[in-house]
């Protein structure tokens, strides 16, 4: 199928391309976008695929008065998982509330807000050939070491919706910017916030072409009309860049460029 990137991923950035549709468990040489919500797509990416539509579910496959076993499809988007959760009264997605994305990239940046994150409560990943362990992924802050395409997810949840932490999380979301972005650029490193040194080294609010360094938080990119591939790397770069010269601290990106 041919997606238009422009229209398709947050950042809206990007040409038209070709993309597989995987609609079985197989081997794929290539990049899986996702909901492409932390995407740069360059003029001439690398190989695309996204999993198809047998992918998209919610299963109970172990329930008792203590614990609730989920298999999720990796095409299931995190506002699904998160509603599932709540109407069945279950702990520990509170935080997918308002983080976008499906659960294969989800789980690929180990996305989380505050102290949570997705991998907190999972058993195990289904590749193609294989189920992995949760201790075989070697997770890590917004990181999985898991480099085949991943397909399903078994997680372990206790009762409880803690509708009060699921108010708190939505604040600490709303906080965020609003407009076309992918989300944070930088992982924060440790015991500072990536936001912090690129507004301390004059970049915050600062424009190449239609892409921005948000006024609001200077972690985000943000496309205001009609920013091009070329714009966005320019800013990221140069944060990076700016802030390594001021502080000698090495920003790694979130935002995955392909």
């Amino acid at each position: 199928m041919i997606i238009d990137f422009k229209k398709y991923s947050s950042v809206r950035i990007g040409e038209a391309f070709e993309v597989e549709v995987l609609d079985t468990k197989r081997e794929f040489e290539g990049f899986i976008i996702g909901g492409a919500n932390n995407l740069l797509v360059s003029p001439s990416p690398k190989k695309l695929a996204l999993l198809g539509k047998e992918f998209d579910f919610i299963e109970v496959i172990e329930q008792n008065s203590s614990f609730c076993t989920l298999k999720i499809g990796c095409a299931c988007n995190a506002k699904k998982i998160y509603l599932f959760a709540k109407e069945h009264n279950l702990a520990g997605f509170e935080f997918l509330g308002k983080i976008p994305g499906l659960l294969g990239g989800l789980l690929k940046m180990n996305a989380g807000l505050k102290e949570e994150n997705i991998s907190k409560n999972l058993l195990s990943i289904s590749t193609a050939d294989k189920e992995l362990l949760k201790e075989d992924c070697a997770f890590s802050y917004r990181c999985c070491g898991v480099k085949k395409v991943m397909f399903e997810a078994i997680f372990s949840l206790k009762y409880g919706f803690d509708e009060q932490k699921d108010e708190a999380l939505k604040q600490a979301r709303n906080n965020q910017p609003n407009g076309a972005s992918f989300g944070s650029i930088f992982k924060n490193p440790k015991d500072d916030f990536a936001g912090r040194l690129i507004e301390v080294v004059g970049l915050k609010g600062f424009k190449k072409g239609d892409a921005m360094i948000s006024k609001k938080h200077a972690n985000f990119l943000i496309n205001t009309k009609n920013a091009s591939f070329d714009d966005a790397l320019f800013l990221i770069e140069l944060a990076k860049k700016r802030v390594f010269e001021e502080f000698g601290i090495h920003l790694e990106k979130e935002v995955i460029i392909i």
